[in-house]
């Protein structure tokens, strides 16, 4: 695995944590924990949904070591591959939401986007400018010195001036 935050836990605990939480975080579509780790939740569970976008037996096998559960499995390899095929990443959002009573941890949402019941709908993707034709040689050259400054020679008398 690649390096996360060690959220005061040692490594059994906190993948085991990391595991659950994304297992949820796909069941549910929406948990709220703490800002941490939403962070490091948000980098597995766009992982998994990668891996579920991919299909093939290979990607599964990985998504099956990694989640709890069948029905989880089975939604991320038909539900949300379905839903984010068009879709080249950012897969989850964090929301801040408040201020925990017990110890004053910052608290977030972490949700799937382009769902029901979302809590901010998502951005629209940005459209494409339209493809220009390329110009020919010639035209091109024709334009770039029409538009171009005229050039200012110096003179002789310029330089005795300095």
């Amino acid at each position: 695995m690649t390096k996360f935050r060690k959220l005061n836990r040692d490594t059994s605990h906190r993948l085991s944590m990391l595991r659950t939480m994304v297992s949820q975080l796909v069941r549910h579509e929406r948990i709220e924990t703490t800002i941490t780790k939403a962070k490091e939740v948000r980098r597995l569970a766009d992982n998994m949904v990668q891996l579920g976008k991919e299909g093939s037996v290979c990607a599964a096998r990985r998504a099956a070591s990694f989640v709890r559960g069948d029905d989880v499995l089975h939604k991320l390899f038909t539900e949300l591959a379905y839903r984010y095929k068009d879709r080249t990443g950012g897969y989850t959002r964090v929301l801040r939401t408040r201020i925990r009573v017990g110890d004053a941890a910052p608290m977030a949402y972490i949700e799937l986007i382009d769902r029901d019941n979302e809590l901010r709908l998502s951005k629209p993707p940005t459209p494409q400018p339209p493809q220009r034709t390329p110009l020919d040689p010639w035209t091109r050259s024709r334009l770039t010195r029409q538009f171009a400054p005229p050039k200012v020679e110096k003179s002789d008398s310029d330089s005795d001036l300095i």
